[in-house]
């Protein structure tokens, strides 16, 4: 993705993904520049015709007068301009930041620090990822038919400081992303190569300690060659904030990952990744608890046996080849192993009075994958056309799955639900881009066929029989997703585009079984209108106008007794998207994202038809430095405004006003770091809920907001060694 420029023409290239590019109309004594966002541009005279030449960029100063606006296909999502800026410019302090990283996205922790995060983007409350793609090297994250949620995205598998770059899209418009991309996509990339050695220590409040340690196995001789390979570490514990209830969150992660040049024109890569993850939770409390005396302030619990286990592991398997005629072939196989095991309780004593409402869910899957493209670039004149075709196949075997009613955590009083779960996605796409000129055309299909299977089996006498029993075990169907993408660059500092296409998001495996193939895979219709502008030089600003119709909303109880995901009604959401990204100095950076949503229910009357927890206002914005001798760090803030806690608005999920502080001394050999979150110690709640609950004693059960408290003002040193 770095840019390549003529001089003389203005025209430019970006590189693929193995660096390589094609500069047309280029005459003998014709300079290049090549630039990319964190590096020191160079700029080439070409002397000769017909020999390769390999370009290395060296890391430099961050410089937004170096962004040059293209006209390519590699920049349909509009997103990896502002990727690379915040990459280099906002500090990530773990796995958490990385989804903060995309403009308009907040998360909420609610049930201990293992679990995923609950997301909220473009007017979604999105729940565990519902309606948000997430990948990393193209291993999908989203789990389907997942005990806890249907989408359930756990990043904690991943170390931070591997991550070289990641890209988002926002709707449904990427012919290569399937299901759950309709508020969006996130894809990362981990780094090939190290180029340096790293072990560092961070020790923070509440008892809070991390150990990293990232090291490269091959010499330098054998990067000459083409052959990298490095190993990365992670141990975490914490107590997670002041709860009543220590959390004592353990996490062991594991990560490798090997390069090699198979040949003249192949490229192999093997990354493998283990997560071990235990922690306790204090959960959500009703706002009632505290007056009535049940705990004696916000950080207090009800059910002290709450809390989960996880793991996962991974192995993903890439060859890139390029073949004659510069056709670009990728290969992808992986593979996953995750083990879930959650208590929860949220109603406390509303279902059942005596034994009260805890819940277990728990699962064990095996996930096998493959993928195939193959893509091409021809040129006719000043006209490109790029074409990419693939297919694959994702199968999701879960052994079992289960949701339990239990008591103090440890002892199952009965099965919900207990089955075997079997899904497999069978998926193919064409995606051709145009560019002419200051025009480009995108056009795709995608195709996704489905298979559901669930096998009940749950004691007879259990209430999961009397909902599975004499139900066809399997249902399947199909799914046609068009897309298309029009940009208009007048120039290399404005740029106009409009885009529009049908998505979807798979519902759970027993929902599918339990209503016999209803509503399968409810499409998502959208449409983007929107512009990058660099004013200045060292201004770029990108805003979009959208909307996004969705033919069913997935909505979700309390679990207790109720499937892990339900069909909703029908929804739309419109809204405006505003970033802009501003270098006050060389120094200094500044960033602000402003989006706005209005999500409603279509099947519900005026007045009762807001969508509960979905935002409608967000923002952040920061300003961060980075000096030549090492100083670099930044102030940012995240703000969630008040929302619809229910359908009328009765009950309100209160917003907050956050500030975060980061700050580094980076030197060759070391670097020395403070990060301070909710600087100001503000009193907030990080995640709300609507429950009917009955806490021990009471008569009638309450229906309100039930929330977990934000952590108050922590602070966090590190100490990181380099050789």
């Amino acid at each position: 993705m770095a840019v390549i420029t003529n001089i003389r023409t203005s025209k430019n290239i970006t590189t693929n993904d193995d660096g390589k590019f094609l500069l047309q109309d280029v005459r003998p004594e014709d300079s290049v520049n090549i630039s990319f966002i964190g590096y020191t541009s160079q700029k080439i005279k070409i002397t000769t015709f017909g020999n390769d030449l390999t370009i290395a960029l060296a890391k430099g100063q961050i410089d937004l007068k170096e962004i040059t606006i293209t006209n390519h296909a590699d920049n349909l999502t509009t997103s990896r301009t502002l990727s690379r800026i915040d990459l280099n410019t906002m500090p990530v302090r773990s796995a958490q930041d990385l989804l903060r990283l995309v403009p308009g996205l907040l998360i909420a922790q609610h049930q201990g620090g293992g679990k995923a995060e609950q997301i909220f983007l473009r007017g979604f409350d999105a729940d565990h990822g519902t309606d948000v793609n997430v990948s990393v090297d193209g291993l999908p994250v989203n789990l389907v038919s997942q005990a806890h949620g249907q989408g359930y995205a756990d990043l904690h598998f991943v170390i931070p400081e591997t991550i070289a770059g990641y890209d988002f899209g926002k709707g449904p418009y990427y012919a290569d992303k399937g299901d759950f991309c309709t508020a969006g996509f996130v894809a990362y990339h981990t780094i090939n190569v190290l180029n340096k050695n790293t072990a560092e220590m961070e020790y923070g409040q509440f008892d809070t300690k991390r150990g990293l340690l990232m090291m490269n196995l091959l010499s330098d001789k054998a990067k000459e060659k083409g052959q990298s390979a490095y190993i990365a570490g992670e141990a975490l514990y914490t107590n997670g904030g002041p709860f009543d209830v220590p959390e004592h969150f353990n996490r062991y992660n594991l990560f490798g990952k090997f390069n090699a040049k198979l040949g003249e024109n192949n490229n192999l890569t093997l990354t493998v990744s283990t997560l071990e993850s235990k922690w306790r939770a204090a959960g959500e409390i009703p706002g009632r608890a505290q007056a009535e005396g049940y705990i004696k302030d916000p950080f207090g619990s009800i059910d002290s046996s709450q809390g989960g286990y996880t793991t996962r592991t991974n192995a993903n398997l890439k060859l890139t080849s390029l073949l004659k005629k510069d056709f670009i072939w990728e290969n992808q196989a992986f593979y996953s192993y995750c083990y879930f095991n959650l208590i929860s309780n949220f109603t406390f004593y509303y279902a059942d009075p005596v034994h009260g409402d805890e819940f277990g869910q728990h699962e064990a899957r095996d996930i096998y994958g493959y993928k195939t493209a193959l893509s091409h670039r021809n040129y006719f004149g000043n006209t490109t056309l790029s074409s990419t075709a693939g297919v694959g196949i994702r199968y999701d075997h879960t052994h079992p799955s289960w949701l339990s009613h239990t008591l103090k955590g440890d002892s199952i009083l009965n099965f919900i639900q207990y089955g075997v779960v079997k899904e497999t996605n069978a998926f193919g796409y064409i995606d051709e881009t145009l560019e002419s000129g200051k025009w480009l055309f995108n056009i795709g299909l995608r195709f996704d066929y489905f298979n559901f299977y669930y096998l009940n089996k749950a004691p007879a006498s259990d209430t999961a029989s009397s909902i599975y029993n004499g139900l066809n075990k399997s249902q399947e169907k199909s799914i046609l997703s068009p897309k298309i993408n029009i940009q208009y660059t007048a120039n290399q500092e404005i740029q106009f585009y409009i885009k529009a296409g049908k998505g979807f998001h798979s519902n759970d495996a027993r929902v599918v079984i339990a209503n016999q193939g209803y509503q399968i895979l409810p499409a998502a219709y959208g449409v983007d209108i929107g512009l990058n502008w660099k004013p200045i030089p060292n201004l770029f600003i990108n805003t979009a106008f959208w909307y996004l119709y969705l033919q069913q909303e997935f909505t979700y109880g309390s679990d207790f007794g109720d499937e892990s995901v339900e069909p909703g009604g029908r929804t739309v959401r419109t809204g405006v998207d505003f970033s802009v990204r501003y270098q006050i100095a060389k120094w200094l950076f500044a960033n602000l994202n402003v989006d706005l949503a209005k999500p409603r229910d279509l099947d519900a009357p005026k007045g009762g038809n807001y969508l509960p927890l979905a935002p409608t206002f967000t923002s952040t914005a920061g300003l961060y430095y980075r000096f030549k001798n090492g100083l670099n760090g930044g102030i940012s803030y995240r703000y969630l405004d008040n929302r619809a806690a229910n359908a009328d608005y009765s009950l309100t999920a209160y917003g907050y006003f956050i500030t975060d502080l980061t700050a580094n001394y980076t030197r060759k050999k070391f670097e020395i770091g403070l990060s301070v979150e909710n600087l100001f110690n503000q009193r907030w709640n990080e995640a709300q809920f609507e429950y009917v609950s009955r806490l021990k004693y009471e008569k009638y059960p309450v229906d309100e907001v039930s929330n977990t408290p934000g952590v108050p003002f922590f602070a966090k040193l590190k100490f990181a060694v380099f050789f």
